[in-house]
Formats: C-alpha cells, sequence, structure tokens
C-alpha cells in the first residue's frame, strides 16, 4: 500500500498544478481561510503549502492573510474556485492520518509526565473513527518523534518523560547542535534561509494566532532543516533521539491552569538565522547554544508548574 502523503503536500500539488496549467492566473489571491476550506483542512498545512511555493517562485506574499500567484500585484476580483484547483482530481488531508496526530500527541505527552502508561492500537483507532491502519501510522509518527516506543510483545508504550530525561536530552542538544550548525552554514541555501526568515516573521506578525502544527514547522526549520545540511550524518543521527522535547513544550503550556499561552521563540530564531546567513560561525554557535540553554530552563520550568496540579489520563485509549 502507497503510503500517506501529508496535507500539505496534497495541497501544494494541487495549487502547483493549477498555476502551472494557467487555471490559477498570475494576481490570483491564495486566502488561507478560503483554501483551508475548500481542503477541509486547517490554516497550518495550507501555510506548509503557501511557504513551498512562495520557495519555488510560484507565489508571493503581499500586505494581507495570503499569497498571490506569479509576480503580478494582487487582485481579488480574479476568481479562486474548486474546480480551477480540480478538487475533484485530489485526495483531500482527511483521507490521511495528519488531521489526527497532534490530539494523539498531545495526550501522549501528558500522559508521558505521569507515569507509565500504554497505548491500545485498537482502542486509537475506534476512538479517532478510523481504521487500524490509519492508528498505526499515527504511532509510527510518534515514534519517530520519541515519544513511544514498540515493545517485543507488539504494544506500544509511552515512554515517560521527567525532569531528568529533559535535562538529559537538552545537554545532548547543546553537545550536538552547536558544532552540526558550525559545519551546515554557508551550505544552507539562500533561498531556504529566506523562507525560514519569512515563516518567522510571518509568525510574529499573526501571533497568537498559531497553532502547534505551524510551531513545529519554525522548530523543524532551524533544528531539523538547518542541521540537515551538516555533512556529519552520524551526528545527525544520534540528534533524533532527542526530538521529543521540540514539541512537549507547547503542549505542557497549553495545559497549565490559566493558558498562559505559547512563549514566542521566533527572535531567538531570526538571531541565529542571521548570524547563518552573514557566515558567522562564531556567532551562529553561540547564539544557537543560548538559545537552547533557555530553552532547556523554560521546559524544566513548565513541567515544574504541571506537575503542581491534578491531571488525570482521559483518552480511553491510553491505559496503564
Amino acid at each position: 500500500m502507497a503510503a500517506r502523503r501529508p496535507a500539505y503536500a496534497l495541497i501544494g500539488d494541487a495549487l502547483r498544478g493549477a498555476i502551472r496549467a494557467g487555471r490559477l492566473v498570475p494576481g490570483c489571491v491564495l486566502a488561507e481561510s478560503a483554501i483551508a476550506t475548500m481542503f477541509r483542512a486547517s490554516r497550518s498545512p495550507v501555510r506548509q503549502a503557501f511557504a513551498a511555493l512562495e520557495e519555488e517562485g510560484l507565489v508571493h506574499r503581499f500586505d494581507g492573510r495570503g499569497v498571490a500567484v506569479g509576480g503580478a500585484p494582487p487582485d481579488r476580483r480574479l476568481p479562486v474556485t474548486p474546480d480551477l484547483i480540480s478538487l475533484n482530481e485530489t485526495r483531500t488531508p482527511e483521507d490521511g492520518w495528519e488531521p489526527f496526530y497532534y490530539e494523539l500527541e498531545r495526550d501522549v505527552i501528558l500522559a508521558s509526565l505521569l507515569g507509565r502508561f500504554r497505548v491500545n492500537e485498537l482502542a486509537l483507532a475506534r476512538h479517532l473513527g478510523v481504521g487500524r491502519t490509519v492508528a498505526r501510522n499515527l504511532l509510527l509518527r510518534a515514534q519517530g518523534v520519541g515519544l513511544v516506543t514498540k515493545e517485543g510483545n507488539g504494544q506500544w508504550q509511552i515512554i515517560p518523560l521527567d525532569a531528568q530525561r529533559i535535562e538529559h536530552l537538552y545537554d545532548l542538544r547543546l553537545i550536538l547542535e552547536p558544532p552540526l550548525l558550525r559545519a551546515a552554514v554557508g551550505r544552507i541555501p539562500a533561498t531556504a534561509l529566506a523562507a525560514m526568515e519569512a515563516r518567522l516573521a510571518e509568525a510574529v506578525r499573526v501571533m497568537p494566532d498559531l497553532d502547534i502544527a505551524e510551531l513545529d514547522i519554525l522548530e523543524n526549520d532551524l533544528h531539523v532543516a538547518c542541521l540537515a545540511h551538516s555533512p556529519n550524518k552520524e551526528m545527525a543521527e544520534a540528534l533524533r533521539r532527542t526530538r521529543c522535547v521540540l514539541v512537549v513544550g507547547k503542549h505542557i503550556q497549553n495545559a497549565l491552569p490559566g493558558r498562559p499561552g505559547i512563549e514566542p521563540f521566533m527572535d531567538e530564531h531570526l538571531q541565529v538565522l542571521n548570524a547563518v546567513r552573514s557566515g558567522d560561525h562564531d556567532k551562529a554557535c553561540y547564539t544557537l547554544s543560548e538559545h537552547l540553554t533557555s530553552s532547556k530552563s523554560k521546559a524544566l520550568k513548565r513541567l515544574a508548574d504541571f506537575r503542581l496540579g491534578q491531571h488525570d489520563v482521559n483518552p480511553p485509549y491510553i491505559i496503564s
């Protein structure tokens, strides 16, 4: 069975095809909300698709929520309809597992902070109203982030996440990330850096109107995509074990009493990217180390605050 593609890729493919076929003419305004509605998706994968199309030069940003096709000035009078995008020929994101992932990720992370639990795959499928294949794909993604592991008996075990593990994972990132970034400086395409900076600038503009998926994209830009340009693939592979600390903080913040909101990190990321763009190896390593040290302190503080409250493991698919 062919692997299901993520929502942003499906949306991007449909829009790309419509632009190249001339159905979406230069100047057409693609609004986030309208495109999300057409594809029955959230704004997060739409923004990812827009970012990819912008990097390819097929669309450009303007003073508004969305993008305009080509290099022509935006003209909202030009129609954008499902027929122009050929939605009838396009598999929508709801066919796959992605729309369900962040609910699972949140539940698994909050359970991991409270002790040892496991996920029942069949109960997960029934809870979400999906097939076993979709449930399994969800768990495989969580496994790739380091949130669950599959035991020899076939059971999915949630990996406990306490203060010591968070500290150790950040310590490992502090050892590995700066030298990886040093080696990547000068290898990251300028177009890729520009796209990352544009996403950060857009995030600053729309804060706090950002969801977990969009925050993950920003984290991935700096801590995964940039470092992937280092030639030391062994160090990059070792870093994969620490991926879970990039996602836990946002879920913990949302679960805290009073919901203080997601603490922005965009300025710190921009400082690192500015150093990378200028080719300053030492400054790039220093600012990245400072960012990781700050993130470690915040993560430990959030965990301590979370544990001061009373929390139950509610989802029927998470059992002790």
